[in-house]
């Protein structure tokens, strides 16, 4: 475990690295930042308590979403893209010879990944949110079960990621995959609309698929929808999916190493 250990601290120093990067994704969060949450204003002074939430409590999802885009890669931009192309281009090869678990590997690399997002390119929105809006303040409570809920989105992020990167074994250019799973992670995610707001059957769906455990749940979490048991239960969702994904994940990989093929001999 100390090497993954080693992995995840690299992982949150490469991304480190990226200051420019860092400080233009802050400004770039924080201007749709205020874009949405304007938006969120007009709607709600037209449909007060509009999906089950007061205002204050719209506004802070609203940042909240701009927090965890980077940290559980709604739009991607994790180690998939690196991942496609090492198999596209053979070098996976070498990876699967090194003496280490690939998808430990690269769930190690997410998560310092996903550390730094969330401390780079998370506080600084929210405070500056908090700053121009009457947002909510959790409790010290509130806020650890917060960052668990975050921290099981992430795995499941990474879950539906993984499984992206491997269909490139066969398509041999996992971009289209990719595009596919970052829109329906944008929409089923509730970074548009809160998914409360999503009607019957749609809604049902929407909170079911394992996006909402990136930015619907720890939302929720972090507002205090859930409580006791109900705490639990949201906690739960989110293993479960985590471990069904893993374990697809594990299972994909095994049929796609069974014969590699390097690219150019």
């Amino acid at each position: 475990m100390r090497l993954y250990g080693a992995v995840a601290v690299s992982g949150f120093r490469r991304y480190a690295t990226y200051r420019v990067a860092t400080a233009a994704g802050v400004f770039t969060n924080t201007v749709f930042g205020f874009i949405m949450a304007y938006t969120y204003i007009a709607l709600w002074d037209e449909r007060p308590r509009l999906g089950g939430y007061e205002l204050p409590e719209a506004l802070t999802y609203v940042w909240l979403g701009q927090a965890l885009l980077m940290t559980c890669a709604l739009m991607g931009g994790g180690f998939e893209d690196e991942l496609i192309e090492r198999i596209r281009t053979g070098d996976i090869a070498i990876d699967l010879t090194r003496p280490a678990d690939l998808q430990l590997w690269w769930l190690s690399a997410d998560l310092g990944r996903a550390a730094f997002h969330l401390l780079g390119r998370g506080l600084a929105p929210m405070a500056v949110g908090a700053l121009a809006f009457d947002l909510v303040v959790p409790s010290a409570s509130a806020l650890a079960a917060f960052l668990l809920s975050v921290a099981l989105g992430v795995v499941v992020s990474f879950g539906v990621r993984y499984l992206v990167a491997l269909s490139a074994f066969w398509l041999m250019d996992g971009a289209g995959v990719a595009q596919i799973a970052w829109l329906a992670g944008i929409f089923f995610s509730g970074m548009l609309l809160p998914l409360t707001l999503f009607p019957g059957l749609l809604g049902e769906l929407a909170r079911a698929l394992p996006w909402s455990s990136l930015l619907q749940v720890p939302a929720d979490v972090y507002l205090g929808t859930y409580a006791g048991w109900d705490l639990l239960r949201a906690y739960g969702f989110q293993a479960g999916w985590a471990v069904a994904l893993l374990v697809a994940g594990r299972a994909l990989q095994s049929v796609a190493t069974r014969k590699v093929v390097v690219q150019g001999g």
